[in-house]
């Protein structure tokens, strides 16, 4: 039998923060008939012939009786629009649906008005697990409005569409680049004349490409996976824009000499190709350390950092 490793609460914590979620209020009603609900983002879907959905319900919660006995739930998908409400209900605040447009559905339980999607659910089963129960609901009814979905990660929220409203306004953009770390190390690439700069091409991919970003890396023995969005700014006043994402790499640099896996602690800023490449890996330290990130848009001199909202998970 393999033996169980000892676990640190919270950096467990952290590493489960890695997978994106949505955001959704789960919603019920008393024996009384007063509403009651709770921020979740430990929701999915487990079938679709019957069609059933589970959400989890923490023991420690207020709420947990009213949940552990309810014959019907609603799921409701948040949208990012809703980002208050998902803090409302995280929260202890009393007369929480006074705040927001509901009404009740076929199955008997609160739904959201504007949400990204809505699953009214009869209760099918709950099964013990931990700390939790796991709630298993049957879908009576269910709808969706095509609204982007709150999204959460890393302790904070991810907004999506930001993410696509800057890529699109960004189409035209001549450069993309990267900020790639392994092993609490950057990649960064030496110039002729002694400065660092950050892997950047006219293109993010393909790889067969020698002239995109991951075609270049990929040349350079090296293997990238970008992840999240986390820049794009113009270059200057009428001039072409930059994408900048974060990821990682792996891979050795064979008989590329000009390629640097730098500690991030001995990050030479001073001696950065240009001031946004210097901004964009101080603004990532600083975030990678408070392990929220958020996303920049503007220019070179000034622009906005839609950051990520910490939230408390609360029942």
């Amino acid at each position: 039998m393999m033996p169980q490793r000892a676990h640190d609460r919270q950096e467990l914590r952290k590493a489960l923060g890695a997978f994106v979620t949505g955001v959704t209020v789960i919603a019920t009603l008393e024996d009384s008939g007063a509403p009651r609900g709770f921020t979740a983002n430990s929701f999915t879907s487990v079938s679709l012939d019957p069609p059933l959905i589970l959400v989890c319900v923490g023991k420690m919660a207020a709420s947990y009786p009213v949940f552990a006995a309810c014959k019907s739930f609603a799921v409701n998908v948040l949208s990012e629009r809703q980002l208050e409400i998902s803090g409302v209900f995280a929260s202890k605040a009393p007369d929480k649906f006074n705040s927001i447009a509901w009404r009740i559905g076929v199955g008997g339980s609160p739904l959201f008005d504007e949400v990204a999607a809505w699953f009214d659910c009869k209760t099918a089963s709950t099964v013990e697990a931990g700390d939790h129960i796991i709630l298993i609901g049957e879908i009576v009814d269910f709808g969706q409005t095509g609204a982007n979905p709150l999204a959460y990660c890393r302790g904070g929220y991810v907004s999506l569409g930001l993410s696509q409203s800057v890529l699109s306004s960004a189409s035209g953009a001549a450069r993309v680049g990267a900020i790639l770390e392994r092993d609490n190390r950057i990649l960064l690439l030496r110039e002729a004349d002694g400065a660092f700069s950050l892997p950047t091409a006219p293109s993010l991919g393909p790889e067969s490409n020698p002239r995109s970003l991951l075609g270049m890396l990929r040349a350079m023995g090296i293997e990238a996976r970008t992840s999240f969005l986390f820049a794009v700014f113009e270059d200057g006043p009428g001039e072409s824009q930059s994408i900048f994402y974060r990821g990682v790499w792996d891979g050795e640099f064979g008989s590329y000499t000009g390629a640097s896996a730098t500690p991030i602690e001995d990050i030479p800023f001073s001696q950065m190709k240009t001031d946004a490449m210097r901004a964009m890996l101080q603004r990532f330290v600083k975030e990678r350390g408070e392990d929220v990130f958020g996303v920049y848009a503007g220019g070179v001199d000034a622009g906005v950092v839609a950051t990520l909202s910490t939230v408390t998970k609360a029942y």
